[in-house]
């Protein structure tokens, strides 16, 4: 790793020349400098290591758990800028698929479920409700469960719908395991809700499974008509 730039405290502005040089450091050397800014953390380089050596990739590092962090060696101040990095950057994700209608912007779409859910050591099921110009009006947590189960009621997901006087929903929830591809379950409790939407003239676009090995569309895979 590069020796860490020098920022004194943690209140102290970062000049344009010092910005502009960060964008050249590796991951591991900006985890450090991160960690440098809480004062409980006295090598901010053997820590940021071991995380690296742990989790693989700073997306991994910034999904894991809090106490999981701490045991590792991050302290409060890192524990809190980690988060609020992970949710800032799924939030400029949201911005840039919510622009134009969803269909349209797909990649957009696949970008952003990736860094929401691609690294998540739980899984989690979501619902995408679109308006009837196919635009995100709505992107809400519908459960959330286990390494390998997340349960799910297909009614809540309509009734939500019907709540947000949606037209059409993207299903989407992540494999922990890194696999996308769907389960048996996965398939019957998709028509299970694209059966109960159908009845409201709610369609269900697609539902993606996201792994950190890849993105299954269950559309484009012929499971879902």
């Amino acid at each position: 790793m590069r020796p860490l730039p020098e920022i004194r405290s943690e209140d102290e502005a970062i000049g344009p020349e010092q910005a502009g040089s960060l964008a050249g450091l590796d991951d591991a050397t900006l985890l450090a400098l991160l960690l440098a800014r809480g004062p409980t953390v006295d090598d901010p380089h053997s820590v940021a290591g071991g995380l690296f050596a742990r989790y693989g990739t700073l997306a991994a590092i910034a999904s894991a758990d809090l106490p999981e962090l701490a045991r590792s060696g991050v302290g409060p101040v890192g524990l809190t800028d980690l988060k609020l990095m992970r949710i800032l950057c799924e939030r400029l994700a949201r911005c840039e698929a919510a622009r134009r209608p969803v269909i349209s912007s797909w990649a957009a779409l696949l970008s952003y479920v990736r860094i929401a859910l691609a690294e998540e050591p739980r899984e989690q099921f979501r619902a995408l409700f679109l308006d009837r110009r196919n635009q995100l009006i709505r992107d809400e947590m519908i459960a959330f469960g286990t390494v390998d189960h997340a349960p799910v009621y297909p009614r809540e997901v309509v009734r939500r719908a019907l709540d947000l006087s949606a037209s059409a929903i993207i299903l989407v929830h992540n494999h922990p395991s890194g696999d996308p591809e769907p389960s048996r379950a996965d398939i019957t409790m998709t028509r299970k809700v694209a059966d109960a939407a159908r009845l409201f003239d709610i369609g269900v676009h697609d539902h993606l499974v996201v792994g950190r090995d890849g993105t299954a569309s269950m559309r484009a895979l012929g499971l879902l008509t």
